[in-house]
């Protein structure tokens, strides 16, 4: 009589697949709070040195330059006001968004759009007050004769330049802001 064996599948060698992970959504709300604090350390610092950006200088007569005489330069308050107001209430719901989870995919979508506006605003704040500053420290004696500044008033120049930097750096962060939350609602289509 032939002796039967039974194989052991117990024992197999050829490994069980295990089942496949579910995909796992990355959380950026965290990357968005640091990056709305940026937004508003950049708007409350380029607001206060321009708005401290004053100087007068003593000739026969005193002279002023004070950012509130160029409308650009009040636009550029203006704008910076706003975005720091505005990165504020979007860095509370951030963080309400990171206790909460179920607010995360209806404000990616909102983030989105308004960071797309004050981006324009803040941008052309900064290129309006650019291009003012551009012409304090060149002038443009080919076209209107108009004479350059930042010789006379030096410290003037210097405090609306580097508001100006700091405005450009502001833009640069809210570029960035748009940009993660288009990735964020990227990530959680289904693949």
């Amino acid at each position: 009589m032939a002796s039967t064996v039974e194989p052991d599948y117990k024992s197999s060698s050829t490994p069980i697949p295990a089942p496949a992970p579910a995909t796992a959504v990355v959380d950026y709300f965290k990357f968005d709070v640091i990056l709305r604090f940026l937004l508003f350390a950049s708007s409350l610092v380029s607001v206060v040195v321009m708005v401290t950006s004053n100087q007068t200088i003593y000739v026969p007569a005193p002279l002023s330059a004070k950012f509130r005489y160029s409308p650009a330069f009040v636009y550029f308050v203006a704008a910076f006001s706003v975005s720091g107001l505005y990165s504020i209430i979007t860095t509370l719901a951030s963080l309400s968004a990171i206790k909460n989870p179920t607010l995360r995919n209806k404000l990616l979508l909102h983030y989105v759009l308004w960071d797309a506006l004050i981006l324009g605003i803040i941008a052309s704040a900064v290129g309006t007050a650019g291009g003012i500053a551009y012409l304090g420290l060149k002038g443009n004696r080919h076209v209107v004769g108009w004479n350059k500044i930042c010789n006379v008033f030096d410290d003037f120049c210097r405090h609306v330049g580097s508001a100006i930097a700091v405005g450009l750096f502001g833009s640069i962060v809210t570029l960035l802001l748009i940009g993660l939350s288009a990735y964020s609602i990227h990530s959680r289509l289904p693949k």
